[in-house]
């Protein structure tokens, strides 16, 4: 799944992100959703959230 509807990421779940600085090379960083931070129902580029690490980045992929 991708992360682009706010309805499908959860407090809790795994999911990979990608940070500000790391949009470019499309690196992938693997965490665990602490917060949400987008309040809009979609994004074209993803989900905004912050990990329990406290990296904030954009939902790639939501994993199982």
């Amino acid at each position: 799944m991708d992360g682009k509807n706010r309805a499908d990421i959860k407090k809790g779940i795994a999911v990979m992100v990608v940070k500000k600085e790391h949009q470019r090379t499309g690196e992938l960083t693997k965490g665990v959703v602490k917060n949400i931070l987008t309040n809009s129902k979609t994004h074209p580029h993803g989900i905004k959230v912050r990990l329990e690490s406290g990296v904030v980045g954009r939902v790639k992929q939501i994993l199982t």
